[in-house]
């Protein structure tokens, strides 16, 4: 697949370039052990570390060309160097080119939003999967580029653009014609420009609330960066629809969510808009009967120009996910532009994301639930519900990232105390902050429940899993928030590996339940 670098930087602005660029690059990489004998490696600025500092090392396995934002103290004289004021910003716009420009053979649905995101993105690939549309994806959790559901190795929800379009790429190759892809505020910020050159034919957002301030700095910057996604749909529509591409350009915005006018004025394109909370949409659902197995509910939407209501059944808990299945029926509406209705025979067969919402079922006599759930507005979300429905005490396992949004850890602590009997706080990725006086921050927003009763600081997290099942009882129902499925536990020194699912199946067949089981 090699290109002549000469192609790639065609059209970009360079400050300086030394070195030949009549030259083929055979692949493209951020991280120096990554490349390979003919690579052009950018030397991202970051926070932490430079990039400029793995040149050496990006060389020495095979690079042959780096792209750099400041002034180089030398460079082997075969080695070309192109300087430009963005490198982010020109590794995006060179990976879509070496990849030959992949999003523009694809109908691309993107999906942001603070909550709900990955299963948004799962149900609307099961949904174009089920109706007989070949689509991938790629989330937090998963992806699938056309070669099967593989996990997602890292803990971030957008990769760098080298990766976007390497997937998309796949993804075209292998026959696909649909990507779903999870839109991060990280991805879609300018900062990071991850996702500056995908082509996206249809936007949804979930949802907007208070998360990821200590990289937006505001609030409203937050929620700008978001709604990126929503200002170039459509942009390169009508070219896709000459090869064959029908998806009609739309944004798709949550009714229920008090930015929902903000992302309407920001779209490039029409939208469309869902409810499950009363208010006036394009997709309402009503009757919501949700309990630990799933969710019945009423559709109402506009059939042959009548407002229609069909009854709907969903295998996933929690309002919410009633919510998040709507969000996806429109956005599968629009990419294969059949009607809305057609979707609602195939609710029942979605499955769920691993960590979310997940049940756990080894004969214990409690209920036990892995959620990722990891911010005060998904607390809100899932608590009051599961209050309702629960018999006997809940008893919550979560903590908070470290080196991340501060102004949340008291928020969590005093919602988790609202609805919850026992609390136990336990390390989540503490990452370069000490743990225990990370804790005590969320503690700070309970302080009315009384240590060693109701409230636990325990920082190692399968010591204080331990502890919540110790303390359980029939009836009870045990959740463990804020990991879902992540595999690993970040501290200033050192990565463990962690699996929530195997560390709660281990713990409970220490204690005699091994009955093994989940949903």
């Amino acid at each position: 697949m090699a290109k002549f670098l000469s192609d790639l930087i065609a059209g970009l602005d360079i400050l300086e370039i030394r070195g030949k660029v009549e030259r083929p690059v055979s692949g493209v990489a951020y991280d120096s052990r990554d490349c390979k004998p003919g690579f052009l490696f950018f030397a991202l600025p970051g926070i932490h570390t430079d990039g400029t500092k793995y040149i050496g090392d990006a060389i020495r396995n095979g690079a042959i060309a780096v792209v750099h934002e400041g002034a180089l103290k030398s460079c082997p004289a075969d080695i070309t160097t192109l300087r430009v004021a963005d490198c982010r910003w020109a590794m995006s716009a060179i990976s879509s080119t070496f990849y030959e420009n992949p999003s523009s053979s694809l109908c691309v649905i993107g999906v942001t939003g603070t909550e709900g995101k990955s299963t948004t993105v799962f149900l609307i690939y099961q949904l174009l999967n089920l109706t007989g549309f070949r689509a991938g994806f790629f989330s937090t959790v998963m992806s699938d580029t056309g070669e099967g559901e593989k996990p997602n190795p890292q803990h971030q929800t957008t990769p760098e653009a080298t990766a976007v379009h390497e997937m998309l790429a796949n993804m075209r190759d292998n026959g696909l014609r649909y990507a779903v892809v999870e839109a991060s505020s990280h991805g879609l910020s300018l900062r990071t420009a991850r996702l500056a050159h995908v082509a996206f034919d249809i936007g949804l957002v979930t949802n907007v609330t208070h998360e990821h301030l200590e990289f937006h700095g505001t609030w409203e910057q937050y929620r700008s960066d978001k709604a990126n996604l929503f200002r170039h749909l459509g942009e390169n529509s009508s070219k896709k629809q000459l090869v064959g591409l029908s998806c009609a350009p739309y944004g798709i915005v949550c009714a229920d969510d008090p930015s929902a006018s903000y992302f309407i004025e920001q779209s490039a394109v029409p939208c469309k808009t869902y409810s499950s909370k009363g208010f006036a949409a394009d997709l309402i659902a009503a009757d919501i009967k949700s309990d630990l197995e799933g969710s019945d509910f009423s559709v109402e939407g506009t059939v042959n120009s009548q407002r229609t209501r069909i009854r709907a059944r969903i295998n996933l808990p929690g309002a919410f996910n009633v919510q998040n299945a709507l969000g996806a029926i429109l956005a599968t509406s629009a990419a294969t532009r059949l009607h809305w209705s057609a979707f609602i025979p195939y609710l029942p067969k979605l499955k769920p994301v691993r960590g979310r919402m997940q049940r756990i079922i080894t004969g214990q006599p409690f209920d036990v639930i892995i959620d990722y759930a990891h911010t005060p507005s998904s607390f809100k979300e899932i608590l009051p519900p599961l209050r309702s429905t629960t018999k006997g005490n809940i008893i919550c396992v979560f903590g908070s990232g470290g080196e991340r949004d501060r102004a949340k850890r008291p928020q969590q602590g005093r919602i988790a105390a609202d609805y919850c009997d026992i609390v136990i706080l336990s390390d989540e990725d503490p990452r370069g902050e000490d743990p225990r006086a990370l804790l005590e921050e969320i503690a700070a927003g309970c302080p009315e429940l009384p240590r060693g009763e109701r409230l636990f600081l325990i920082p190692d997290r399968p010591t204080g899993i331990r502890k919540a099942f110790s303390l359980a009882k029939a009836g009870d129902l045990v959740l463990l928030l804020g990991k879902g499925h992540e595999n690993s536990i970040i501290y200033a020194d050192r990565t463990i590996p962690y699996d929530e699912e195997a560390t709660a199946l281990s713990i409970l067949a220490e204690m005699g339940f091994c009955r093994k089981g989940k949903t």
